[in-house]
């Protein structure tokens, strides 16, 4: 595992992606290049930074395998000519011709891909004021936690409704990650009742750093999205966020503060593995009396 006390900088690339990917790829390097000449270290982009599109026949029509992403390709360039570790929060790529794949990427300031992660959680919800989401109707889940080192320290992958699921940011925390990426496209709705909270909480119970770029604005598709990429150090405290408007979001990141706030509180060093104790049947000489139901 690599790491230092140097501190670093992150810019966060909040963007409105539609359904072009070519639009969205010039809208995402336009940034990155905003970001690079705000001194950010590592960039990072939201969830479905190539396409926001609903319709199934549309977005597949849309997609190719990764191999053969023309959006990939050009921002493994662009992530070498700016010299920056560029975080893709995640790209639709084709994975079946049934199926595509919510995938993030690192990717290293010489153009290499060095992390994959294919989301784990699909989001397939009813909301209360009517939307309804069914991600796994096109996209195929991925099986894997993935983590990847850093100059700074140790990055745990996850995208979106993953925020959700505690169990896999502990998993990471205790695998040795100091920062976890939470790239989203929440929903408005999901977003104004849970994002702070819920980006508070991960950071507070793995006294990690989370760094979560997001999508913002009513989108193409009419699909509105909460926006407000943020940054939450390991006490739970948020030092940088935007609002809803497509912008680059700075930070600075010192590793520092999450080996000072373990110290404070070692809760990683304290969990412990337990069973689940099921409902105790009800006593035999308790249903002689009562009779049968």
């Amino acid at each position: 595992m690599t790491g230092t006390n140097a501190k670093f900088r992150v810019g966060l690339v909040q963007m409105r992606s539609g359904r072009t990917p070519a639009d969205n790829l010039a809208a995402a390097a336009k940034m990155m290049g905003e970001a690079k000449r705000g001194g950010a270290d590592y960039v990072q982009t939201p969830e479905m930074t190539n396409i926001m599109e609903t319709n199934r026949e549309k977005l597949f029509a849309s997609l190719v395998e990764e191999d053969h992403d023309p959006t990939l390709a050009t921002l493994r360039e662009l992530a070498r000519s700016l010299s920056i570790y560029l975080h893709i929060g995640s790209l639709a790529v084709k994975v079946s011709p049934e199926k595509a794949a919510n995938r993030s990427l690192l990717i290293d300031p010489h153009g290499e891909i060095i992390a994959r992660y294919d989301k784990i959680h699909m989001f397939d919800v009813d909301l209360a004021n009517g939307e309804s989401y069914r991600e796994s109707r096109n996209f195929m889940p991925g099986e894997t936690a993935v983590l990847a080192d850093l100059p700074w320290g140790r990055l745990g992958l996850t995208v979106c409704y993953d925020l959700r699921f505690p169990a896999l940011y502990r998993a990471l925390a205790e695998a040795g990650a100091s920062f976890l990426a939470i790239p989203a496209a929440f929903t408005q709705v999901t977003g104004e009742a849970h994002w702070h909270v819920l980006n508070r909480a991960r950071a507070i119970e793995n006294t990690s750093y989370v760094i979560a770029a997001a999508q913002g604005g009513t989108h193409e598709n009419g699909r509105a999205t909460y926006g407000h990429s943020i940054v939450v150090d390991p006490w739970g405290q948020i030092v940088a966020e935007g609002g809803q408007e497509p912008g680059v979001i700075f930070a600075e990141i010192d590793p520092a503060a999450v080996a000072a706030a373990r110290a404070k509180i070692p809760s990683l060093q304290h969990g412990r593995r337990f069973e689940v104790l099921e409902p105790m049947a009800e006593p035999t000489h308790l249903r002689a009396v009562r009779g049968p139901a």
